[in-house]
């Protein structure tokens, strides 16, 4: 089937698709708490038989005019939920909501799930497959919007056989989408330790059991377990962002508080850390006579494109997409919840390029100017709109 006509529908859908996207940021809600984010969603395209999941996560099916038979059935996702950051863009849809704002691109991601949602459902004639939508939830916080949907079944009723999903990616130039087949985004866990020492004057050592001390000792030595431990092959993260230890010049606190997260790109590795780590905390404060409360909170597990569904989006994509503006992405050491979906079904997910070549006001994700082109709406229902009536 020729893709020729999706330009042009894109064009014709691409202003209103713009006022979706900036209603949803002018008026961000944070994750979990995606209530009036949901039902303008739904309000906007009442047409269709909104299921709602796990409070404000919703999903519906578009299925082909005609009837066919064990036709496939394929999802297309977007997250919805926002970030707890004061805007600073003096955009004139600003978030209108005190430290809540849409920094990490999920309104982009709505109006380009809305706007081809639109164009399937008024194209169903051309359809062959079912398509599924999912507005999903709570990305950005664990336990994640995309297990708790899966949970409730968003993958089944229809069974669906492969998902998409897309975000927008501040490196990359507007018009220009990126593939990777493969793992290609890492699992996250957060790393909560508290270190239970004995204070006391900093000029009598000998009399405390010093926190800070033991702290940069674990700081220090829990390094060997990604370069002593791991397979070289394995992409491995150990990182402590944060370290807070109350005392002063002459003041040794009787408690340190660190916190940090664990990456990689392996399950069974990543296991094996959690325990390699436990035990390297509980042997480093034994030695010294201190005490620790460890907590791993395990979180989004690795992301893996699967490989024919992969090479079937990008095949599609070139159909109205020239190829100077297909690029190959790297293995990121960041985490998304689609990982999820992906370690149930078939999956593919793909970066689209926000970066405005024509300014140099161009911030990265989670930034409080973070401000990406409006036009990579239209990239972004193209190529959603290729995967579902071309690959």
């Amino acid at each position: 089937m020729s893709l020729d006509w999706i330009s042009q529908a894109v064009d014709s859908h691409f202003d209103e698709a713009v006022q979706f996207r900036r209603s949803i940021h002018a008026n961000p809600e944070l994750s979990f708490q995606e209530y009036q984010t949901s039902n303008f969603i739904k309000h906007s395209l009442r047409e269709l038989n909104w299921e709602t999941l796990c409070n404000t996560g919703l999903t519906t099916v578009i299925e082909p005019l005609d009837s066919i038979e064990n036709a496939p059935c394929i999802a297309l996702r977007a997250d919805i939920d926002a970030l707890p950051i004061q805007e600073e863009t003096a955009l004139e849809f600003s978030s209108k909501n005190a430290g809540v704002m849409h920094a990490c691109g999920h309104d982009i991601h709505s109006a380009i799930l809305m706007g081809a949602a639109k164009i399937i459902h008024t194209n169903r004639d051309k359809l062959r497959k079912k398509v599924k939508l999912i507005f999903q939830l709570g990305e950005e916080k664990l336990p994640g919007g995309a297990s708790m949907m899966i949970a409730a079944g968003v993958l089944k009723n229809p069974n669906v056989d492969a998902i998409y999903g897309l975000h927008v990616f501040p490196d990359l130039e507007t018009g220009k989408i990126g593939f990777r087949t493969g793992p290609y985004m890492a699992s996250c866990d957060e790393i909560y330790l508290t270190i239970h020492g004995k204070g006391g004057h900093a000029a009598l050592p000998h009399t405390t059991i010093d926190p800070i001390y033991i702290a940069s000792q674990i700081v220090v030595q829990a390094q060997s377990i990604v370069s002593r431990s791991a397979d070289p092959t394995v992409p491995s993260v150990l990182s402590f962002g944060h370290i807070e230890g109350i005392g002063a010049t002459n003041i040794i606190p009787s408690v340190v508080h660190l916190k940090g997260t664990f990456r990689t790109m392996h399950e069974p590795w990543r296991k094996n850390a959690h325990r390699l780590l436990t035990e390297l905390v509980d042997k480093i404060c034994e030695a010294h006579g201190a005490r620790a409360d460890l907590k791993i909170e395990v979180g989004y597990p690795f992301l893996v494109n699967d490989e024919k569904t992969t090479a079937q989006a990008k095949k599609a994509v070139l159909e109205i997409v020239d190829l100077e503006n297909i690029v190959d992405l790297p293995i990121r050491m960041t985490a998304e919840d689609f990982s999820y979906y992906s370690q149930e079904v078939p999956a593919t997910f793909f970066r689209i390029g926000v970066k405005n070549p024509l300014t140099e006001a161009n911030y990265g994700l989670h930034n409080s100017r973070f401000n990406p082109d409006e036009n990579a709406i239209k990239i972004g229902m193209k190529a959603f709109l290729a995967i579902v009536f071309g690959a």
